[in-house]
């Protein structure tokens, strides 16, 4: 049983990347399919669909090089993070996001910023 299915799902991602895989497949739950979702539509993975107990992630690469380079997992189960949101930084100067689980969901920095939300900041991705 994995304590931490967060940090657990980003590595799977990061790990497949380095791999040079095409799929990878996560353990379901509604907040792994919820970052799964910011992922495509930021343009880090190509697709993520889910099929019974996983979640299959379909990996994006341009010109045989990864979309996803890094993840640093910022809050985890033992030490939990959280950001107002005049006090959300920009990773690497607008280049990468934070997930960050607000109230009305979960976000990336730009967009909790502009809606001027605050919450837990999950992970970094760049």
């Amino acid at each position: 049983m994995v304590n931490d299915s967060v940090g657990d799902a980003l590595i799977r991602i990061k790990n497949g990347y380095m791999a040079t895989k095409v799929m990878v497949s996560i353990p379901y739950s509604k907040l792994i399919n919820g970052i799964c979702e910011l992922l495509v539509k930021e343009g880090y993975i190509q697709s993520a669909e889910i099929s019974k107990k996983d979640i299959l992630v379909k990996l994006k690469y341009t010109n045989h090089k990864p979309a996803l380079l890094e993840v640093k997992r910022i809050s985890k189960p033992g030490l939990r993070v959280y950001c107002g949101a005049k006090k959300i930084r920009r990773v690497l100067n607008g280049y990468g996001i934070a997930i960050i689980s607000t109230p009305k969901g979960l976000l990336t920095d730009r967009d909790a910023r502009k809606m001027k939300l605050g919450g837990e900041v999950m992970a970094e991705v760049w």
